[in-house]
């Protein structure tokens, strides 16, 4: 694998954890809880900027990976591929944090990677019909929907519970 390979592979695979052999998608999400954490502690006052600047770069780059990802695992959506969680777990913490017009402390931070697992495996529509739109594009632009989802279900359990 040439070093640009090597690259897009920690990427895609969120530097492994998608290669996990129990649950790569829940996994790798992690991978966007601590990139959310870490810019929310880098800027915390563009925090917004920073979560929605990350989530369209590397939402671009996933969709952009179609060949590469066809090359090197055989599936259509492989598991090891969870730069689209990654960029998923950023759209529910910036939803919710536009909607609560709040900063995002431990719990809804907890409370957003367990809506956005749920959402993501229950694919309400849109997101199933995304899922089927070509290559890498069909395999990031699921997970986007449900990140609003997830993030707009945090927001109003976080009100209702007065958390």
């Amino acid at each position: 694998m040439s070093p640009l390979d090597r690259c897009r592979w920690l990427l895609l695979t969120s530097f492994g954890l998608g290669c996990s052999p129990w649950a790569p998608g829940t996994v790798g999400t992690l991978g966007g809880v601590l990139l959310a954490v870490t810019l929310q502690w880098l800027l915390p006052g563009q925090v917004l900027w920073a979560w929605a600047g990350a989530a369209a770069l590397l939402f671009a780059f996933g969709c952009a990976q179609s060949a590469f990802i066809a090359r090197t695992w055989p599936k259509e959506d492989p598991g090891a591929v969870v730069l689209d969680e990654v960029v998923g777990y950023l759209v529910t913490v910036l939803v919710y944090a536009l909607l609560a017009q709040a900063a995002v402390g431990a719990t809804a931070h907890m409370v957003a990677f367990f809506a956005f697992r749920g959402f993501d495996v229950l694919k309400i529509q849109p997101a199933r019909r995304l899922e089927d739109l070509p290559g890498a594009v069909g395999i990031m632009a699921d997970d986007q929907m449900a990140g609003v989802y997830a993030g707009i279900s945090v927001w109003l359990a976080m009100r209702l519970l007065g958390w």
